[in-house]
C-alpha cells in the first residue's frame, strides 16, 4: 500500500509541476508552413477565399465526424465568417483583409486560442502557386497543456497546416482538370427581359465580380415584386484579351418589362432575339478561353458570319451560387452570328434580330450612348417597335435610373 500512496504522491507531484510550467509560459506561438500548389494563383486565391471550402481541407475538419460548420450569407471577401463546434470544441473565423489574389487576413478563435491568420499567394513556373499560411496569437491554458504534451505549438499546429495544403493541391488538382466542351452548334435564343448593372472589368475578375453583383440583383427583383425568369447571365459588350478588359452587363432575367426612374445604379432592358452558335463548359471557369477558341474555330470551319456588334453571352446555368465544386460549374456560352439569307423565292422572308440603341452607365456612373449593333448588308432593316415602358416597380432605398428599352 505505501509503493501505491508513494506512487500516487509522486503522480501529483509531477502534475503539479507540469501545470506550474504551463502556467509559467507566456503561451504566445508562431507557426508558418508553404508549399506549391499545382494550380493557377487565381484558382488557389478564390478556393482559399470562400470559407465554405474549409470543411473540404481543413486536416482537423476532414479527421473530426462529429465537427458541424455554419455558414452566414457572406462567406468570401472582407466581413466573411464561418463558425464550427464538434465534441471537443468551438470556434469562428473572419476575414478582416483581402488583397485580390494576393493575401488574405483573417482572425481565428476557438475554445480560448486567438490567432492572427495570413495566406499570401505567389506565381511560380508552369502556372503553379506558392502558398504561406501563417498564424500568430495565444494558447488558452488547455491547448498549452496539450502543444506541451505533443512536441510544441509548432509541430501541432504545422502538422494541421501542413495536411491541409496537401489537401488544397489534391482537391484542386482534381477540380480544376475536371471538365468538358461541348460546342452546341446553332441555335435561336430567345427575347429576354432584365435587369443589370453595367461596368468595364478585368477578365479575371469578371466572375468574382458576378458573385458580388447577382446577389443585388436578386435582392432587388424581390423588393421590388419581380419574378426571376431562369438564371443569371453576362453580356460581353467588349472582350480584349490584348488589354484584360471587358465591357459587361450581369444580367438577372425577370418576367416582364419594368420602367426605372433615374438614381439606381440597377438598370432594366431587353435582350432581343438572335442566332448563335452555342457552346457548354461544364467544368472551372479557367478553361472558358479553351471554350471560346473552340467556338471561334467552329463558326470559321462551318463559315457562320459572325455578329460583331458585341462579342457574347454567358449564362451561369451552375453558378458558384449554387455549387462550391469547380468540376461541377456549367457555363452556356453563346455568340452572335448573321441569320441565314433566305433565298427570294423562300415563302417566308427571315430579317434579323432587331436591336435599338440604349444607354449604359459605365463603373464610373456615367452615362454613354451605346454604339448599335450593324445590320446585315443588302437586308431591309427590320423595324422595332416603340417600348411602351410598364408602370414603374415599387420605389427602393437607392432612387432609380433611366430605363434601357433594349441592351443592343
Amino acid at each position: 500500500m505505501k509503493i501505491l500512496k508513494y506512487l500516487f504522491l509522486l503522480l501529483l507531484l509531477s502534475l503539479v509541476a507540469l501545470t506550474v510550467f504551463v502556467a509559467t509560459q507566456k503561451g504566445i506561438f508562431s507557426v508558418e508552413r508553404s508549399k506549391v500548389i499545382n494550380s493557377p494563383k487565381a484558382t488557389v486565391y478564390n478556393y482559399v477565399n470562400d470559407f465554405r471550402n474549409y470543411e473540404d481541407f481543413e486536416s482537423w475538419a476532414v479527421e473530426d465526424p462529429s465537427l458541424k460548420f455554419t455558414f452566414p450569407n457572406k462567406t468570401t471577401g472582407n466581413g466573411g465568417s464561418f463558425s464550427w463546434s464538434s465534441d471537443e470544441e468551438t470556434g469562428n473565423a473572419i476575414t478582416l483583409k483581402t488583397k485580390d489574389g494576393e493575401s488574405i487576413e483573417q482572425k481565428m478563435k476557438y475554445d480560448g486560442t486567438e490567432a492572427d491568420v495570413t495566406w499570401t499567394f505567389k506565381d511560380t513556373l508552369a502556372g503553379k502557386t506558392k502558398v504561406t499560411w501563417k498564424a500568430k496569437g495565444t494558447m488558452s491554458f488547455l491547448f498549452k497543456i496539450y502543444a506541451a504534451l505533443n512536441g510544441g505549438s509548432d509541430k501541432v499546429i504545422g502538422t494541421i497546416y501542413e495536411k491541409s495544403l496537401v489537401n488544397i493541391d489534391k482537391n484542386l488538382d482534381y477540380e480544376t482538370k475536371t471538365y468538358a466542351v461541348k460546342v452546341d452548334g446553332v441555335v435561336k435564343k430567345t427575347e429576354t427581359p432584365y435587369i443589370k448593372q453595367t461596368f468595364t472589368s478585368e477578365i479575371a475578375k469578371i466572375n468574382k465580380n458576378a458573385r458580388i453583383v447577382i446577389p443585388k440583383l436578386i435582392h432587388f427583383s424581390e423588393t421590388n415584386d419581380l419574378s426571376a425568369n431562369g438564371k443569371p447571365f453576362i453580356i460581353y459588350h467588349t472582350y480584349d484579351t490584348a488589354k484584360g478588359l471587358a465591357k459587361i452587363s450581369i444580367c438577372l432575367p425577370i418576367n416582364k418589362e419594368i420602367s426605372i426612374s433615374s438614381g439606381s445604379d440597377i438598370l432594366s432592358g431587353k435582350l432581343n432575339g438572335f442566332d448563335a452558335v452555342k457552346t457548354t463548359l461544364k467544368g472551372d471557369y479557367t478553361h472558358t478561353s479553351e471554350a471560346i477558341a473552340k467556338t471561334t474555330a467552329y463558326i470559321n470551319n462551318q463559315k457562320i458570319i459572325p455578329e460583331l456588334g458585341w462579342s457574347h453571352l454567358e449564362i451561369l446555368s451552375v453558378s458558384k451560387l449554387d455549387v462550391k465544386s469547380p468540376s461541377k460549374l456549367v457555363t452556356e456560352i453563346y455568340f452572335p452570328i448573321k441569320p441565314k439569307v433566305v433565298p427570294a423565292s423562300a415563302t417566308t422572308p427571315v430579317t434579323s434580330p432587331a436591336y435599338q440603341a440604349e444607354t449604359e452607365t459605365d463603373a464610373s456612373g456615367t452615362t454613354t450612348p451605346a454604339t448599335t449593333a450593324p445590320k446585315p448588308a443588302a437586308q431591309k432593316p427590320a423595324v422595332q417597335k416603340p417600348v411602351t415602358p410598364k408602370p414603374a416597380a415599387p420605389a427602393t432605398t437607392t432612387p432609380a435610373k433611366t430605363e434601357e428599352d433594349s441592351e443592343f
